[in-house]
């Protein structure tokens, strides 16, 4: 039985570690992170800083999809907490390899960890900001009935952490001596293929009106979904 609760006791401490050096990880990107990116440059450190920094993005997406999907069901809630962190990280490994070969086309001496740690400093900073969000979605959740109002507000906010977590992104390209044109293009294939990559997993925030589902059927986009939440919003029409 000492042995059992020994080992237990081991694993715990063990997680708590991992999470705790998550975490301290995290405050380095936020207070110093030009510093961060050159470690990331050189390559020191790369493979403790990606683990680091994908279980912190794990844990902290999957909390702001818990409040997403509360608009509608407990398993809604459930699903979106899945949901919202296999959106980040598939739409990283779909782009990340492009990123890399742009670097090449264009002169950069960055390998290919590199690449996908500089891909999961803007993940991570991203899930920051939304968790930070994550209180001020909850209010308007508890305080409002308008299920548009609140699709676009967290709209709103994945397109503010969105842009700072690529801000962090292109500061670290330049640090490390990438093109301005690598950046710009990758950043707009990664809207792109973050976009419909949500789009396809859908939905996030369950409309009130409809009944729990895993995924929702293909069709439309998310461009002409955002339009049409907003029409309906400012009440020019009423969407059945």
């Amino acid at each position: 039985m000492t042995e059992s609760t020994d080992a237990v006791d081991a694993v715990s401490r063990g997680t708590g570690g991992r999470f705790r050096e998550s975490l301290g990880i995290i405050e380095t990107i936020l207070r110093n992170r030009y510093h961060y990116l050159l470690a990331i440059r050189d390559g020191v450190g790369l493979s403790a800083k990606t683990q680091a920094m994908l279980v912190s993005s794990i844990v902290f997406l999957a909390v702001y999809g818990a409040v997403l999907g509360s608009t509608h069901s407990v398993l809604q809630a459930i699903s979106s907490a899945v949901k919202l962190p296999i959106l980040f990280l598939a739409t990283a490994a779909l782009t990340s390899p492009t990123l890399y070969f742009f670097n090449i086309l264009y002169g950069s001496n960055q390998g290919l960890r590199q690449n996908i740690a500089l891909v999961f400093t803007a993940i991570t900073v991203t899930s920051v900001i939304l968790l930070a969000f994550a209180p001020i979605s909850l209010f308007f959740l508890l305080t409002t009935s308008g299920y548009q109002f609140f699709k676009l507000l967290n709209v709103a906010f994945f397109g503010v952490a969105g842009a700072i977590g690529v801000g962090f992104l292109a500061e670290g390209m330049r640090v490390a001596g990438a093109r301005r044109r690598v950046a710009v293009l990758w950043v707009l294939m990664y809207a792109l293929v973050g976009s419909q990559m949500a789009w396809t997993l859908r939905p996030f925030i369950g409309a009130p009106s409809m009944r729990f589902e895993v995924f929702r059927q293909l069709g439309g986009n998310f461009y002409s979904n955002v339009l049409t939440s907003i029409g309906e919003m400012l009440g020019l029409f009423t969407v059945a």
